[in-house]
């Protein structure tokens, strides 16, 4: 439980990952993150000395993640996020882990991604994008989530020009995205001179004839041919099971 300044408590929990080395204040009734984050932040570990800009970063768990598994590798993480009480967030959580010097939040709308970083900028961009159309996917009680779920303030196209126009030449960009949207995600990548060259399809778990839940990929900004498609990725060990062991090793604090 947290409380403010003037001792009353907040709307606000405070959570924990890697046996409670990083710690993270996420709204209680609002947008919370979810297992999505968590893959998306371990895809592809960053390069040597790079910067990392973490776009549509909510409350900043994927900056976090990255800056605790790879604090020493990465030259500095930048989170983008468009909902100010999100931003907001994302900069408390920055501060309470320790990363105020690796680590800057912007607020701000990605459509003009430009007023906000340059051109090129970037040597990797990690995105957990909105999955769902304005009048689909799951239904939302708060404005919070349904923002952050549902592609209102922007397109799935918009999202990607804008990951394009910051990563450098031969950078990576990686995404999390729904699987019945694969094809859309693989044509809007290519629509941005960014080619797919890992991919990971993410099922619930071990099942024959179960639909895969959750498609990873990383892209490379004027990449070649070549396409490495993974091993298949199980969220659980079986139906109503616990985490399978590469899902657990996520989580593991080392």
């Amino acid at each position: 439980m947290e409380f403010d300044e003037a001792g009353q408590e907040e709307t606000v929990s405070r959570d924990s990952l890697f046996g409670g080395r990083l710690h993270c204040l996420q709204h209680r009734s609002g947008y919370r993150f979810s297992v999505d984050a968590i893959l998306a932040a371990h895809f592809s570990p960053p390069l040597p000395g790079g910067k990392v800009l973490d776009l549509c970063g909510g409350c900043g768990i994927i900056s976090l993640i990255c800056l605790y598994r790879w604090h020493e590798q990465i030259a500095s993480v930048s989170c983008l996020e468009l909902q100010s009480g999100l931003a907001a967030l994302a900069a408390r959580n920055r501060d309470m882990n320790g990363y105020a010097g690796k680590m800057d939040v912007v607020q701000g709308d990605l459509r003009h991604i430009l007023d906000f970083f340059p051109a090129e900028s970037f040597a990797q961009v990690i995105c957990n994008p909105p999955f769902y159309k304005k009048n689909s996917g799951r239904p939302c009680q708060d404005q919070e989530s349904f923002i952050a779920r549902h592609q209102v303030h922007c397109t799935l196209g918009e999202v990607v020009a804008a990951a394009a126009t910051v990563v450098r030449n031969r950078g990576k960009v990686v995404f999390v995205y729904p699987a019945t949207g694969l094809h859309t995600l693989l044509v809007t990548l290519q629509e941005q001179q960014l080619v797919p060259k890992r991919l990971q399809i993410l099922y619930s778990y071990p099942n024959a004839t179960a639909p895969a839940r959750l498609v990873l990929i990383e892209a490379v900004k004027n990449g070649g041919e070549g396409l490495e498609i993974m091993a298949p990725f199980y969220l659980y060990e079986r139906r109503l099971g616990e985490y399978s062991r590469a899902m657990q090793r996520l989580y593991d604090p080392d």
